[in-house]
């Protein structure tokens, strides 16, 4: 059974994740569309793992437009850090991308190389309808570790700390189609996709 193109609701105001699930899905055949194009407005992430807080906001997005809803709930998990951030990862400092990333660096002040062990974790939910009982999940995640500077222009968050063993280079220092080939997003988007066809 081919996907047939449908418009979906996006519930994520990130306009980093918004860029790739953009590029991503649209190549599927789908009309992806921003809540906040339907003045969605975000709701409290009060889950303790990454599948409550992506039903939380896709089940939002969906009550409120009557629209099929997607979203994700994503983080980074540091070993040395017994897997914080974690959910709490866009939240951190509470005070944005660039104190995030300075607050991890100082936790892993003097934490050798071998020990900065991590992961980018991506749940994703899709939700036919706010009261589906059964909404499609997909989970995936993408190995690293944690430089000790920042490092690359490219993508948002926690990208520019994130070392890639395969490609020898931050997440920030990777072209944007090849992070979109073998993120944690992409690869939980792949499986969406699966899912959904």
């Amino acid at each position: 059974m081919s996907i047939t193109p449908q418009k979906i609701i996006l519930a994520s105001g990130n306009q980093g994740k918004l860029r790739e699930f953009f590029r991503i899905l649209g190549r599927a055949g789908f009309e992806i569309v921003a809540q906040s194009d339907y003045n969605v407005p975000d709701i409290e992430e009060t889950g303790l793992t990454f599948v409550e807080n992506a039903i939380l906001k896709a089940r939002n997005a969906a009550k409120i437009t009557g629209l099929p809803a997607l979203a994700d709930d994503s983080g980074i998990e540091v070993d040395a850090l017994n897997g914080q951030p974690g959910i709490y990862s866009a939240r951190y400092s509470a005070k944005g991308d660039d104190a995030n990333n300075i607050k991890l660096l100082k936790a892993l002040e003097g934490v050798p190389d071998q020990q900065r062990t991590a992961r980018f974790r991506c749940c994703i939910v899709f939700m036919r309808h706010a009261s589906d009982p059964s909404p499609l999940i997909a989970d995936a995640s993408w190995e690293g570790r944690i430089l000790h500077q920042l490092s690359g222009e490219n993508g948002f968050g926690y990208d520019p700390l994130f070392y890639v063993p395969t490609h020898k280079t931050s997440s920030a220092e990777l072209d944007p189609d090849i992070k979109n080939a073998i993120s944690h997003r992409a690869q939980a988007l792949q499986q969406l996709l699966k899912l959904m066809s």
